[in-house]
């Protein structure tokens, strides 16, 4: 951010050397025309944007809390199978949760997929589909898991490919190019005052910057200063070990 500020700042002095305001001055009509359809077009774009990355970083916070949510009631459901699947189930879930806070989470946080989780939820869906019921009972309990398993596989599948969703380069090229031209077309402005000026600019700057490192953070759900925490995992953990 301090490069772009100096780079802003460079470029108005360097500009003021060689055109200087009194000169600019008469142009200001045009050159203010242009600066407020530019501000405006790019203040549409970047708000867009911003807005964009925010819906799939609380989506992929959604899908993590669901996907936990899921795995517990895995559990809860198979509470009526038979003693066999069901202390195999209830092992695996832990087993699970395991893999998620030790391994999962932190290859995610490096933007990788890890396969670890996908031995254990293969073994659940093994252990299900292997179970026959006996009773009545046996058989709503098999049909309700089998239900929350698909569910939290299909959660589990959005949060893999949430790791690697972000922004083409095409849209940050839209977002760099407009923030370098209303930077230059503010800075082409012919001020009274240029040490106002001056200030007003490192100001535009400042606001353009820390909105494109904002998305820039936010664009990786599971990256960054701001991201998905396992919480949801650490929830399912304390939740399992509670039940009975």
């Amino acid at each position: 951010m301090a490069v772009v500020v100096a780079a802003g700042v460079g470029f108005l002095l360097l500009l003021q050397r060689v055109w200087r305001s009194e000169l600019r001055r008469q142009y200001n009509d045009l050159i203010g025309w242009n600066v407020a359809v530019l501000g405006s077009i790019y203040a549409v774009i970047i708000g867009f944007m911003l807005f964009a990355v925010w819906t799939n970083f609380a989506t992929a916070y959604t899908n993590t809390d669901s996907e936990a949510n899921c795995l517990v009631d895995v559990v809860r459901a198979s509470r009526g199978l038979p003693p066999g699947p069901k202390d195999r189930i209830f092992q695996l879930a832990n087993e699970y949760v395991n893999v998620m806070l030790t391994k999962e989470w932190s290859a995610m946080d490096r933007g990788e997929v890890s396969p670890a989780s996908h031995a254990v939820i293969r073994a659940i869906w093994a252990t299900l589909t292997a179970t026959e019921p006996r009773t009545p009972r046996e058989q709503v309990s098999l049909d309700h898991t089998l239900t929350e398993l698909g569910k939290m596989t299909e959660f589990r599948r959005l949060r893999q490919l949430q790791v690697n969703a972000y922004l083409p380069g095409i849209l940050w090229f839209v977002l760099i190019l407009g923030g370098a031209l209303t930077i230059i077309s503010a800075c082409l402005f012919g001020a009274t005052n240029f040490r106002l000026h001056l200030i007003q600019v490192v100001m535009l700057v400042l606001t353009i910057s820390s909105l494109l490192v904002a998305i820039a953070d936010i664009n990786h759900p599971f990256q960054g200063s701001l991201h998905v925490y396992p919480t949801s995992f650490e929830r399912a953990r304390d939740t399992l070990a509670d039940l009975p």
